[in-house]
């Protein structure tokens, strides 16, 4: 006989127990009261623009943070709006004004929401565009510039941080000298073994026909400093590393060291990033861009990356192999310099 859970009941162990008189209430561990207003810590604290829900579970893990007093170290415990929240003894006030910020970042400046040594970070830079506390989705390094998000939506942080989306990203790569034909082949072929794993790439090439030098790149790995290391593990050093698109936002009109809000249209692309974007093997758009140098306020144009016909990501190479007896698709050689146009660049 199958025997089925029960359902609806509502019982939970403990559940008829009243608090002591004049008690603070305390956190609910694992369980989640009738009436449904209970969240999870480490969202709880996103929510209330500290950090991304995956930094604030760490924070919870060291004892960083306390409830109603309390320390806690165990992220999925329920809290109240009624609770208070304590991340290194500042309270924490949760956000129902999302904001989301488009950042064209410098270099020079870290990727963080604060830093003891008194570095410029990227807060510095939208001080004025809000007054909700926000943190930035993703890292980029010092020496890194170009698209960055902002945001004290913790759910899309979290969204666009897990590797399961497998978000795309775009980056111009300036090296100190031209990339050959045969190193072109080994990072599209998948022949770059790092210290953590192969270094899978969705699309390479040329950004200047005539200056191979200047590469385009489209990866979706989050690994850290993935780009730079590709070409450093080949005897390459990267002398300048700009990231053009991230999850399909891109710095256009955006002069560097600017920001803009995010538009209706963007914000509503970026929550209803469904699977069927993940491991497409679809040649992806042609993505192009304008940026504006600070210096001279004119429009310069650059490029784009074109996807190849490629893999799922993290799985073969992004190579096309015709039928049996089929001759191949009259498509251009990656290893060839693609049209001008083509390629915008993006680092990390």
């Amino acid at each position: 006989m199958r025997v089925h859970p029960r359902r609806g009941t509502g019982k939970t162990r403990g559940c008829g127990r009243k608090p002591a008189p004049g008690a603070k209430p305390t956190p609910t561990q694992g369980t989640t009261p009738p009436h449904g207003d209970t969240l999870p810590l480490n969202k709880y604290i996103a929510h209330g623009g500290i950090c991304s829900r995956r930094d604030a579970a760490d924070l919870i893990r060291v004892g960083k943070v306390s409830v109603n007093g309390q320390v806690v170290t165990e992220p999925g415990t329920k809290v109240l709006p009624t609770d208070t929240v304590k991340v290194n003894g500042k309270k924490v006030t949760i956000s129902r004004n999302f904001v989301y910020i488009l950042l064209n970042k410098p270099k020079d400046y870290i990727t963080t929401t604060d830093d003891p040594q008194g570095r410029k970070t990227v807060l510095d830079l939208i001080r004025h565009a809000t007054q909700e506390r926000v943190f930035p989705v993703g890292r980029l390094d010092r020496n890194t510039s170009g698209v960055l998000l902002l945001t004290n939506d913790g759910d899309l942080a979290q969204k666009l941080a897990h590797p399961s989306h497998e978000i795309k990203k775009i980056y111009h790569v300036s090296l100190d000298k031209p990339l050959t034909k045969a190193d072109f082949e080994k990072i599209i072929g998948g022949a770059v073994d790092l210290e953590d794993g192969v270094a899978h790439v969705d699309a390479l090439a040329y950004a200047d026909p005539g200056d191979k030098t200047q590469i385009g790149i489209e990866i979706h790995s989050g690994r850290n400093r993935i780009v730079r290391r590709i070409f450093e593990h080949l005897g390459y050093d990267v002398r300048g590393l700009d990231r053009v698109m991230y999850a399909g936002l891109t710095k256009k009109n955006v002069q560097r060291g600017k920001w803009r809000l995010l538009t209706e249209k963007e914000i509503r692309i970026l929550k209803y990033l469904n699977s069927s974007i993940k491991g497409s093997s679809a040649r992806v758009k042609e993505w192009a861009s304008v940026e504006v140098p600070a210096e001279s306020g004119q429009p310069r144009r650059t490029a784009t990356a074109t996807a190849g016909p490629g893999a799922a990501p993290g799985k073969r190479p992004p190579r096309s192999i015709p039928p049996k007896g089929r001759k191949p698709a009259t498509t251009p050689s990656r290893s060839r310099p693609h049209k001008p146009g083509h390629f915008n660049s993006d680092g990390d």
